[in-house]
């Protein structure tokens, strides 16, 4: 089979043919349907400080999979050939595209663990964009953020992760403010629910946040969030535009901010997504690519030219 292999940082992808996997007795293949390209992904693949997080070069990044199982291990119960899946890539089993090869070619193999069942109204680029985004997002505020009915919540970033928390926090009763640079797309924004948008959050000015959730993580961003938070307010870290951020200690002590990182999320968080996709509650935008497309995927994704969770589709 042919995937796009990953060879380092600022290296370009190749497409290669590669060995077909097969299933550990543990463990599925599945034919990739649906492969989200994340920010993460231009991160390994411009910043060497992802390489530590990474099996050794060379290998297919996407960890955010969704696809038909063609393959069964022995000692697999519960799962079938045939059956449609997501891939959470959090558990036990390992990260695809980290650990193993992902979703930029066309076949995985992965320990059952992994498996979370896509309910049959969903289709796969929807299945596969709640195993990281949505799964990611939705951990983010239900989970870290700890969002509640009445609160003032700041959502920095409304990209492929951010409108889905945005719209899970209107979701939980929340006031919901959207900081966003890119214009363009604050109409999504109040249709997701947002009160209000303004290119930065330090623009509400009267407005006390409860809670910020920083999806975009460039640094300024964040450090913008612990300025404006209310006493005792929580600031949630989700984005890695940057792996740096250069925080005003000031503000951090006199607001008695909590500064909480938020790192994916878990099979119950993507079940959850999934529910609220079934019942019509969350309907992520999502623009579709060929997978024979990915390189450029990731270019348009780096230079801020996508709308929605960008998502390489399989024939």
């Amino acid at each position: 089979m042919k995937s796009w292999m990953f060879y380092g940082t600022n290296k370009p992808l190749k497409l290669e043919e590669v060995p077909e996997p097969h299933a550990a007795a543990d463990g599925v293949v599945i034919d990739v349907k649906a492969a989200g390209l994340c920010h993460t992904d231009v991160g390994c693949i411009r910043d060497p400080g992802w390489m530590s997080l990474c099996k050794p070069v060379p290998f297919a990044l996407g960890h955010e999979n969704a696809g038909v199982i063609t393959e069964v291990g022995s000692d697999v119960k519960g799962f079938k050939v045939g059956d449609r899946v997501a891939l959470c890539p959090t558990t036990s089993a390992g990260t695809p595209g980290f650990a193993f090869d992902g979703g930029f070619g066309p076949k995985i193999a992965i320990g059952a663990e992994a498996l979370v069942r896509i309910p049959d109204s969903i289709d796969f680029v929807k299945g596969a964009a709640a195993t990281d985004a949505g799964m990611t997002s939705y951990h983010a505020v239900v989970v870290q953020g700890e969002v509640k009915k009445g609160e003032n919540v700041g959502i920095i970033g409304v990209g492929g992760l951010g409108q889905i928390g945005a719209r899970v926090a209107h979701l939980l009763g929340a006031n919901v403010y959207v900081a966003e640079v890119k214009e363009s797309i604050w109409p999504m924004a109040k249709e997701l629910g947002a009160v209000d948008v303004k290119k930065s959050i330090k623009e509400f000015k009267d407005i006390q946040f409860d809670k910020i959730i920083d999806f975009a993580g460039f640094g300024d961003t964040t450090a913008d969030a612990v300025d404006v938070i209310k006493r005792d307010g929580t600031v949630v870290l989700v984005g890695m535009g940057k792996l740096e951020s250069n925080i005003n200690t000031k503000s951090l002590i006199i607001n008695e901010c909590t500064l909480r990182g938020s790192n994916g999320g878990t099979k119950e968080d993507i079940e959850g997504v999934y529910k609220l996709m079934a019942n019509g509650e969350l309907n992520p935008v999502t623009t579709t690519i060929p997978a024979s497309k990915i390189p450029e995927g990731l270019q348009q994704l780096e230079d801020g030219d996508v709308r929605g969770r960008l998502v390489a589709v399989y024939e």
